[in-house]
């Protein structure tokens, strides 16, 4: 154990939320909740203010509305988390190389590591000590005023005791723990303050009338060894007594890269999962590549309708990088999972992290056979169902057809699928299989001349193409069949520039709109960063009934800025990247 208390622990106060309070001025003061804002998000940060009512992390969201009602509830900004972020790493590093970030916003610190550590060392345990005070004010003053955020700090010999420390001091506080003064901090805290004691252990402790940590450190080495197993016994037997000998470290190798996602709504459609799967997939991928890793084991993670949680896992002989390889083998983990009731929550991660990639050729050529073979089959499918609904279409428009040719004269229009003489001069209509759809004008209108009549398609169609001369075509599934394009667009997934999908894409609704031209709604979400071009860079503060309503004010301003609402798909409104908050940056 060390005589000078030399390490140093920083937390930064509230950080998401405070992060928002300083960018936002018209927040500063008032409660704040950042966290996911649909009806199974939970709470990432409250602000002090918020907390004074219960809301705390981890707080279901709609609890934390409950709670207090009056608070603002972002979502979260981390592209902004992570610049401030870099900034308070280079001021720790300017005190030392040895940095060691636990989070955006927490880290250790060796100070004797650092420049000032041959004098900490040189002024003796009060001396020393007082130089760690001075050395931790500055750094708590130099990100005041750089980002307008609070740190709190904790100082003392050890690790564990530094956390301690730090957590002692909040909110925007310092402490220092000296050396000799352990037990005395120690003691009288609950034994879920010790690292690695959690819920379970923390009970098994109380069945035998174990609840501090001072009567830990009275109990025998052995004595929790035999509760607890030799390990945990041991490191928490040592941890009660101050002793903790681990050092601060630079670099710490991540063991795996994962991502996941809770939905609004169970999603019990296989194929809909299947497509969230992939996507997971790609994400965990580039997470995978930007650190420059690849890993040899994919996991993935089921939370069920009934929030049980599965796992499953599968191990390469060599690690990748290959989303390819990944996405299958998160489909194949997939296939062992009863999926009936629905899911709530899929994650896909990978482990067995390597700095170097071995590509498996035979796992990559076997995954592009079965997306290869998947995707024909889907495919063919389509196509088959498409030819069925012709067929049946074009039965129904004959039959009707050949009725309609005994009284038949000039003018007649043609059947949108098979093409057959159907008007007459008493503009006699033709109804086929399915639901209607009638033609227009210029959209859909049967063939010109005095007799022409109005013909139906089958399926849950739409008008036909504009100045066609064709009746409204019949549907099969999203396209139109009847026009090449349309059929194309529905077999590979492509659409022309005459026939542009009409709905939201893979992840939206497959419900058709009125038209290819019109343009859906925007979606803006409250803390969004936006940017108008009268009024300049803002935020949502909310949006409902087809309003959007933003605050324009930007960071270090002395007045909260002023307040304007909009039509949501208002085209001088664009989303914008979040202003930086640190002084002097550009």
């Amino acid at each position: 154990m060390r005589e000078l208390p030399s390490i140093l622990h920083l937390d930064m106060d509230a950080f998401f939320a405070s992060v928002e309070q300083a960018s936002k001025p018209s927040l500063r003061g008032k409660p704040v909740v950042v966290g996911g804002l649909g009806g199974r998000g939970v709470v990432a940060t409250a602000s002090y203010e918020a907390r004074v009512f219960g809301v705390h992390s981890a707080m279901p969201m709609a609890q934390a509305r409950r709670r207090c009602p009056n608070a603002a509830f972002l979502i979260p900004r981390f592209e902004l988390y992570r610049q401030v972020s870099e900034f308070v790493m280079g001021l720790l590093r300017q005190l030392s190389p040895l940095v060691e970030p636990l989070s955006l916003d927490e880290a250790f610190v060796d100070l004797e590591a650092g420049p000032y550590g041959e004098l900490l060392r040189e002024s003796g345990p009060v001396g020393g000590a007082a130089l760690a005070r001075a050395l931790s004010e500055d750094l708590r003053a130099d990100i005041l005023a750089g980002v307008g955020l609070t740190a709190s700090v904790g100082l003392s010999g050890t690790k564990f005791l530094a956390k301690i420390a730090s957590e002692q001091a909040k909110p925007d506080g310092l402490v220092l723990i000296e050396p000799g003064r352990e037990r005395e901090v120690l003691d009288p805290l609950p034994v879920r303050a010790l690292p690695g004691v959690g819920p379970a252990t923390a009970e098994t402790l109380r069945r035998f009338g174990i609840t501090r940590v001072a009567e830990v450190a009275a109990t025998s080495q052995d004595e929790l060894v035999r509760l607890l197993g030799r390990a945990h016994g041991v490191g928490v037997h040592a941890l009660a007594l101050g002793v903790d000998e681990r050092a601060v470290v630079a670099e710490r190798d991540a063991k795996s890269v994962s991502v996941e996602d809770t939905f609004e709504v169970d999603l019990a459609d296989r194929e809909r999962i299947r497509a969230e799967l992939d996507r997971l997939a790609e994400r965990c991928v580039r997470r995978l590549r930007a650190a420059g890793r690849s890993g040899r084991t994919v996991v993935i993670k089921v939370r069920r309708f009934d929030f049980s949680t599965l796992t499953r896992s599968e191990t390469l002989p060599a690690p990748t990088d290959d989303p390819l390889v990944i996405a299958s083998m998160a489909r194949r983990l997939l296939e062992q999972v009863e999926l009936t009731g629905g899911v709530r929550l899929l994650g896909v991660g990978v482990s067995g992290l390597a700095d170097f990639t071995q590509e498996d050729l035979f796992a990559q050529a076997q995954a592009l056979r079965e997306a290869e073979e998947e995707r024909f089959a889907e495919l063919e499918a389509e196509v088959a169902a498409a030819e069925a609904a012709q067929a049946r279409d074009a039965e129904a428009a004959r039959g009707g057809a050949a009725g309609a040719e005994t009284v038949g004269g000039a003018g007649g229009g043609r059947d949108a699928v098979g093409g057959a003489r159907l008007g007459g001069a008493a503009g006699a209509e033709a109804e086929a299989v399915g639901r209607a759809v009638t033609g227009g004008p210029d959209t859909g209108s049967a063939g010109a001349g005095p007799g022409a009549g109005n013909v139906r398609g089958s399926g849950t169609g739409r008008p036909g193409g504009a100045g066609s001369g064709d009746a409204g075509a019949a549907v099969t599934g999203d396209a139109v069949i009847g026009d090449a394009g349309a059929v194309m667009a529905a077999v590979t997934g492509v659409a022309t520039a005459d026939d542009e999908a009409a709905y939201g894409g893979p992840a939206g609704p497959r419900g058709f709109h009125p038209g290819s031209s019109r343009v859906a709604g925007r979606r803006w979400m409250p803390g969004q960063d936006v940017t108008h071009v009268e009024y300049g860079p803002g935020w949502v503060q909310g949006s409902g009934v087809g309003r959007v309503t933003v605050r324009f004010e930007l960071p270090w301003a002395e007045q909260p800025g002023r307040v304007r609402t909009f039509a949501v798909d208002d085209p001088a409104l664009e989303p914008a990247d979040p202003p930086t908050i640190a002084r002097g940056a550009a």
